[in-house]
């Protein structure tokens, strides 16, 4: 094997391997010798047919299967003898190969780059923390209590009002052409007026009535309703209220702690501050935890592996299309990342762009520190992850296990942030973390300019546009994860979602409205 270097710029590499033919005639003749071992061919006992009739017969056959081997095991040696890390696979691209002749082919890649760690025990940082006042626990209480209301049927004989529960059957028919619609039918279904549950207008006529009454409910669905035939139509719902009830939240006594399964108030009030003190640790660790890696991108700088920065930058972009409602061809695969950033402007491109290399920067860096200091993941963990998913969908635990015990890529894509979590409280131990004391508020706040520009929406795009004419520029947002997620906020910046407009339900549940 002979190597010529034709590329050493930066992190880039490219070499030309050159293989003689004579290393890869002695290739095919081991392969067709493994062939002939099992071979059975007229004349001759198994293993004993020459070499140059199994030449003659299968030589090209074995060909292409030798390629592939030579071209494996050349370029291994090559990472090995130059000591070489590619950053992600390399391209190989074969220049000449034939039967009887050398095999020319360059291997282009990018290295990882070296750089040094800073001294992790220099680090300082502080941690937010808050202490669970009662007045958490009593609100805790109420929404649980309120969950668990029920509703009561009122006796006395007056008409609804806004918060009741009216038990309806209701019968629609489109106004146009008078025609009933098994979609717009439904019975003994218990409505809370005011809840929005259903199209706009409906809840409203409601008012007034009394339990018996039979009234004819008039309304138009609205221009974006999610059933095209619907659109924009009027209705009429010739609709029953056959009972009205009141909803009650029950008291937070002791016989309510009983009925949760607790022996007393007092303990159902410590299960409670428990739970929303461990919530309170959660925000703390990930305040405390994006300090950190602020401090670490801030503190180390390095040449980064363009190829991973592009695909980061791909990730990136095809949640922000995703986010933004950008659809795919009809085909369904949708376009790639390439074709589509054109729907962005090019500051968010580029703020994208440098989300991608803060995430990859400290992705690199996690990495070192957790390969250093021999941190893995063991399988126990990797399992408690699979069990942690199938949490998130009752009744189907076992397809969730399924999936992951099928798929090994899945499984190990569950590693990564385990093993990310690993790192960062390893570094965190090292480092000179000092608890300070906040308020609720002030723990739970979001961070200033916390999305990326692409992510927000015009109105917010503008405000902060103006506030930026009398500002110093904003520090760039922070990541929301490295490449193993290294930033990830952990679902803090869940965006507040429109109130759905469902239609009536009927037996086949309403579907949302969109909400644009």
């Amino acid at each position: 094997m002979q190597v010529n270097e034709l590329k050493n710029k930066g992190l880039e590499r490219e070499y030309e391997v050159v293989v003689s033919a004579a290393e890869i005639a002695k290739e095919v003749d081991a392969r067709l010798k493994d062939v002939g071992a099992t071979i059975k061919m007229p004349g001759f006992r198994p293993g004993k047919v020459p070499l140059d009739i199994l030449r003659k017969r299968y030589g090209k056959a074995v060909l292409g299967e030798v390629l592939e081997k030579v071209v494996n095991d050349t370029t291994a040696n090559l990472m090995q003898e130059k000591k070489l890390r590619p950053a992600m696979q390399p391209k190989i691209e074969v220049k000449e190969f034939d039967e009887g002749k050398d095999l020319t082919y360059t291997v282009a890649l990018e290295v990882m780059p070296e750089f040094e760690v800073m001294d992790l025990k220099t680090l300082k940082l502080t941690k937010p923390v808050a202490a669970v006042e009662d007045a958490q626990v009593d609100e805790a209480l109420g929404r649980i209590a309120t969950q668990r209301r029920q509703n009561v049927k009122i006796e006395e004989d007056r008409p609804a009002k806004k918060g009741d529960v009216v038990v309806i059957d209701f019968k629609g028919r489109t106004a146009d052409d008078n025609v009933e619609h098994p979609q717009m039918q439904g019975s003994s279904h218990s409505l809370e007026i005011g809840s929005g549950q259903f199209i706009p207008g409906f809840e409203d006529q409601l008012v007034g009535a009394k339990a018996g009454t039979t009234l004819d409910v008039k309304l138009s669905f609205p221009e974006d309703y999610h059933a095209d035939d619907f659109a924009g139509r009027a209705a009429i719902f010739e609709t029953t209220v056959k009972e009205i009830r009141l909803p009650q939240v029950p008291e937070i006594d002791e016989d309510f702690a009983k009925s949760l399964g607790l022996d007393d108030l007092n303990a159902l009030r410590e299960v409670v501050k428990e739970q929303i003190d461990k919530e309170y640790e959660e925000s703390s660790r990930l305040k405390v935890k994006r300090a950190l890696l602020d401090v670490l991108d801030e503190k180390h700088s390095m040449d980064l592996p363009g190829s991973m920065v592009d695909m980061e930058y791909d990730s990136i972009l095809q949640q922000v299309l995703h986010a933004k409602g950008h659809k795919p061809h009809g085909d369904g695969e949708g376009e790639s990342p390439a074709e589509n950033d054109s729907v962005l402007e090019q500051d968010e491109k580029e703020e994208l762009r440098q989300i991608a290399e803060r995430r990859v920067r400290l992705g690199l860096l996690l990495s070192q520190v957790g390969q250093k200091n021999n941190i893995t993941v063991g399988d126990h963990e990797l399992q408690g992850a699979v069990i942690r998913e199938a949490q998130k969908y009752p009744g189907q635990e076992r397809a969730v296990f399924d999936f992951y015990s099928k798929n090994r890529q899945a499984l190990e894509s569950l590693r990564a942030p385990l093993y990310e979590e690993k790192v960062v409280d390893f570094i965190l131990e090292l480092a000179d973390v000092t608890m300070k004391d906040v308020t609720i508020d002030e723990l739970l706040a979001e961070d200033e300019d916390d999305l990326p520009k692409a992510l927000r929406s015009k109105e917010e795009n503008a405000d902060a546009s103006n506030e930026k004419k009398d500002k110093k520029p904003a520090k760039k947002p922070a990541a929301k994860t490295t490449k193993a997620k290294a930033a990830d906020k952990e679902g803090d910046e869940k965006a507040e979602k429109p109130k759905a407009q469902p239609k009536p339900k009927t037996k086949a549940k309403a579907k949302k409205a969109s909400s644009k």
